[in-house]
């Protein structure tokens, strides 16, 4: 069976690639931020919200190419306070979420969704715990001069797999979840399906 993902992000491809997982990547066309409002609208949860997003995108792709086997994903940044974070819209946000997570814990749940013939047959969500330390104002400032704009696209400011590994002072859970797909389940479904060998 052919495997698609329904995403463009560079750091869902990688993995996949990494891990000799033939496939596809198709992006899902959906508008996350219209989604994300509406959800937050009817209250639900950072960690439902991750799934219904993942799901969505998987769902819109797999509409188009029934036959296929159509993986979405996508990843949330919880703080303690129940608030989320979204994509910064400009540096200056970007500086003012960093400052909120300063110093504290958040989670980042992330969460994929396979689908077949329009429908879900398979999902996973996976959390990691992220400690920040302590920023200073100097250090938010060259950071920002080195990783904007490059992580405007992501929710909580950061590529773990690179700069940003220095927002942290420990990391508790799979680094695969922390770059946006919980992977070792995801090559255990593979495997049940055929598109991985057993």
């Amino acid at each position: 069976m052919r495997l698609v993902l329904a995403s463009k992000s560079a750091s869902r491809r990688a993995m996949l690639t990494a891990a000799g997982v033939p496939f596809e990547a198709v992006a899902a066309n959906v508008d996350e931020e219209s989604a994300k409002a509406a959800m937050r609208a009817e209250g639900v949860a950072p960690r439902d919200l991750a799934d219904r997003l993942a799901e969505l995108k998987a769902l819109r792709v797999s509409h188009r190419d029934p036959e296929a086997l159509v993986l979405g994903s996508d990843s949330v940044v919880a703080l303690d306070d129940g608030s989320m974070l979204d994509k910064p819209a400009d540096r200056a946000e970007a500086a003012e979420h960093l400052r909120r997570i300063s110093g504290k814990r958040h989670e980042l749940i992330s969460a994929a969704v396979m689908a077949v013939d329009g429908r879900p047959v398979w999902r996973v969500v996976d959390r990691a715990k992220m400690f920040v330390r302590t920023l200073s104002d100097s250090f938010i400032d060259s950071y920002l001069d080195v990783e904007w704009p490059e992580i405007s696209g992501c929710v909580g400011c950061y590529r773990i797999e690179g700069p940003g590994a220095q927002l942290f002072s420990r990391i508790e859970g799979s680094q695969f979840t922390v770059l946006g797909l919980p992977l070792l389940p995801v090559l255990d479904y593979l495997r049940v399906r055929g598109v991985l060998t057993s």
